[in-house]
């Protein structure tokens, strides 16, 4: 599918975030987005996991990309989960409902994932302020749709935000819990987590 035909399918409720800005210290420090699995980059099979999403966002060094995406940098560089988040939402061009998170290395997350996530969150005043991708060990992935209003609602000032673990923002809020389905919640932190998913 062409990049203009992403058009036809995106929710115009629903932006995303993808954060690919981080140190990957147990990756020897490599950029995570350019990291190849199965013959794709992580970047690749983020931007696939956010087929709906109106707009993207990464929060990253700018890398070509096989669709129209926003990059952006949280100031100073490397604050963090938090920070990243942030940056991302302030750099949407329009006002969305939802706004889906993606951590870079989370290559079978796909757009039933979020699909998922985002029926998750319910309608209307009643509905959760989130949903988070929960892995069989009951780990919080760093996979999640949050309500734009709610997240303003709690968000921490430019000073908190750096350094600031994604965790304790998230206390702040009434997230629903989504199990994820097989490999969903697998993640590349190290070079042996890439070899087992390559294996796989």
């Amino acid at each position: 599918m062409e990049p203009d035909d992403l058009s036809d399918l995106a929710d115009p409720s629903f932006s995303a975030v993808v954060l690919a800005g981080g140190t990957a210290v147990r990756l020897d420090g490599a950029d995570k987005a350019s990291v190849e699995l199965h013959g794709r980059t992580l970047l690749t099979h983020a931007l696939d996991a956010c087929l709906d999403a109106a707009e993207v966002v990464v929060v990253g060094d700018p890398v070509p990309t096989h669709r129209p995406v926003t990059f952006t940098r949280e100031d100073p560089r490397h604050g963090g989960p938090v920070a990243a988040l942030l940056t991302g939402r302030d750099a949407l061009l329009r006002p969305v409902r939802l706004l889906g998170v993606l951590a870079v290395d989370m290559p079978h997350v796909g757009p039933e994932t979020f699909a998922r996530l985002r029926r998750a969150v319910g309608d209307g005043p009643a509905g959760r302020d989130g949903a988070v991708l929960v892995a069989p060990d009951g780990r919080h992935a760093l996979a999640l749709v949050l309500r734009t209003d709610r997240l303003d609602g709690v968000r921490p000032t430019r000073e908190e935000q750096h350094g600031m673990a994604l965790r304790r923002l998230l206390a702040r809020l009434d997230l629903a819990e989504v199990p994820a389905v097989g490999r969903e919640h697998r993640d590349v932190d190290t070079w042996a987590d890439l070899r087992d998913l390559a294996d796989d």
